[in-house]
């Protein structure tokens, strides 16, 4: 019952306050906030009772929803930063929004996630990945009378869409496969040729949704969203997602033989790439949007490598620090109506109570100890070291890079400035944000020896997060405070910023644009091919045929129906002759009956005589 409760509570709250409409708009924000408060001490009951919940979906296929340590993990994670969000939101959104519209996707979105997390079978894991997508869309162009942020919305559909299509291609195998159930417990034991194409959709779906390359770009342009909509599907939702799945599925990843290591190149390539993308960006959100790219690529390294715990560990700390950073931009772009970098100098200095807290997360991003994703990024780089070093040199490289962009967007925020506020902050605004701050400072504690094995323990399989020694910590230690006060200087020492130099990766790779060259145009083009196709060569058969057939039925009315109506009608005229014809010969003279027998007869007569 609690699990129901739990995934059905946010889902049903949000789809009244949708069906609702404006009328609720004054409601909304106290209703949401309260259904999602009510919601994270359910999930933190069903994190203590694990219950396991099932139904029938078709006949010989029941479908449920259990909690266990790792989905306990995550429905906290989620219900919390839910929480926060949705608390900064209610104060953030003026009264002439459409707040029950907005609260209402917020709540099915992360009603979504929740049985995301719970999904213990493929056919549930697809109905609230479809729904996550769909949200995501109508949050990101929230503003809908806004062309571009209508545009980024499709943008972002049509990508996660397209990689979700691996799901149903993972789906069908594990069916061909014979997976019971379709559970994801089973799919390690399909028949290995099956076993292959699961794996292979269930990685590009994946990658897909936590915008790991190639599909990294469609993160940049959800920023057009609301900051409260960033800091949620950046932080526990939709881009965790895939992180979350494939860590989830990691014992089916080691059976392949190939994918666990596909994953994890594709995971740290991501963390370096993006990193030095977000070391260029002018814009504060799309510096935050490519770290997220760049910090998923730690988690999903983790399930390559083996290490599920690890990147467990890495997708909670950094849900808190990113949900705080992105509402401190959020709560910047109220103050001062701006997200550029150059505009935001000295910022910190304006307000120093949220510059305090956005730098306790920016170096908690960074990995600065003794901050929490210090810690968890160590574990994830203990278990690529234990699998290839060159993962691992790989990752501190990342790990430089994250220091490194950090650096610099501090340094911009604490410049010396003259300038004030020009708007006052609301103190319900920044409620969430010392919450947050210590969740990124506090978290770390799951790094020490003892919560480390329990912690591996709870969520079941690989390596402790513990597994980096005192002289591992210590270089990635060195290595982000190094990225961070190297940055800082060489950002204090020029006038300007430099992202404009870097065109390609200011453009992130320009991905966008390759994909639409390459993928967008190409379909498009034979979408018109087919389209054209289909009107003069499929359609225009049709009316061809319809138009021999009518030209055929006016011939045979004409040719065939006239000569036969012309036949009969002249075999009436006989019939109706030979009628008139008869009476006459019936005179009642007895010699004309003998004259006209004679007449038959001798005619009979010629007639032997010819045959």
């Amino acid at each position: 019952m609690i699990l129901w409760l739990l995934v059905a509570l946010p889902l049903v709250v949000g789809g009244v306050l949708l069906v609702a409409g404006h009328p609720a708009d004054r409601l909304a924000p106290a209703l949401c906030v309260g259904s999602a408060a009510l919601t994270a001490v359910l999930a933190v009951v069903a994190a203590i009772t694990r219950p396991d919940v099932s139904a029938p979906l078709l006949a010989g296929l029941r479908v449920g929803l259990a909690v266990d340590g790792l989905s306990a993990v995550m429905v906290i994670t989620v219900t919390v930063i839910l929480v926060a969000v949705l608390v900064f939101a209610s104060a953030e959104l003026g009264a002439d929004e459409s707040r029950a519209r907005f609260h209402g996707l917020m709540l099915v979105f992360a009603g979504a996630m929740l049985v995301t997390v719970c999904a213990r079978d493929l056919v549930v894991l697809l109905m609230a990945w479809e729904v996550m997508g769909a949200c995501s869309y109508a949050l990101i162009g929230f503003w809908w009378r806004e062309t571009r942020r209508v545009d980024s919305g499709t943008i972002a559909l049509l990508t996660t869409r397209s990689a979700d299509l691996g799901l149903y291609l993972a789906a069908g195998a594990a069916l061909a496969g014979g997976v019971g159930g379709l559970t994801l417990a089973g799919l390690p034991e399909a028949a290995a040729s099956w076993r292959d194409v699961i794996a292979a959709g269930i990685v590009l779906a994946a990658i897909g949704k936590s915008a790991q390359l190639p599909f990294s770009f469609w993160l940049s342009r959800a920023m057009g969203g609301p900051s409260p909509v960033s800091a949620l599907l950046h932080s526990a939702t939709m881009v965790a997602a895939g992180a979350y799945l494939l860590v989830r599925v990691e014992p089916l990843l080691a059976s392949t033989g190939w994918a666990a290591d596909v994953v994890a190149w594709i995971g740290v390539s991501t963390a370096v790439v993006l990193g030095a993308v977000a070391l260029v960006q002018r814009d504060l959100k799309q510096v935050l949007a490519a770290s997220t790219c760049s910090q998923i690529g730690f988690m999903v390294l983790a399930a390559g490598a083996g290490g599920p715990a690890a990147g467990t560990g890495q997708l909670v700390a950094h849900a808190a620090t990113k949900c705080l950073l992105f509402l401190g931009a959020g709560a910047w772009l109220l103050a001062l109506d701006t997200k550029d970098l150059d505009r935001l100098r000295g910022a910190a200095r304006r307000s120093p109570f949220l510059g305090v807290v956005f730098t306790i997360g920016a170096l908690s991003l960074a990995g600065v100890p003794p901050l929490s994703i210090w810690v968890s990024k160590d574990a994830v780089l203990a278990s690529a070291l234990a699998d290839s070093p060159a993962l691992y040199v790989a990752g501190l490289a990342a790990a430089l890079l994250s220091g490194a962009y950090v650096g610099r967007v501090l340094a911009l925020l604490w410049l010396p400035t003259e300038a004030a506020l020009t708007t006052r902050l609301r103190p319900l605004l920044l409620a969430p944000l010392p919450v947050l701050a210590a969740a990124a400072v506090l978290l770390g504690i799951g790094g020490l020896p003892g919560p480390a094995a329990w912690f591996a323990d709870l969520v079941g399989g690989g390596p402790p997060m513990a597994a980096p020694n005192v002289g591992e910590l210590l270089v990635s230690g060195v290595v982000a405070v190094v990225g961070v006060v190297a940055a800082g200087v060489w950002t204090r020492s020029r006038p300007t910023l430099s992202g404009s130099r870097n065109r390609v990766l200011a453009d992130w790779l320009r991905l966008e644009r390759v994909t639409d060259l390459v993928v967008a145009r190409p379909t498009m083009r034979l979408a018109s091919s087919l389209a054209r196709f289909d009107d003069h060569v499929v359609d225009g058969g049709v009316r061809l045929a319809a138009a021999t057939g009518t030209a055929l039925g006016r011939l045979a009315d004409v040719r065939v129906e006239w000569s036969i109506e012309g036949a009969v009608r002249g075999v009436a005229r006989t019939a109706r002759a030979l009628g008139r014809l008869v009476p006459k010969a019936q005179t009642g003279q007895l010699h004309q009956y003998y004259a006209q027998a004679a007449v038959a007869l001798g005619v009979l007569a010629v007639l032997l005589m010819i045959l």
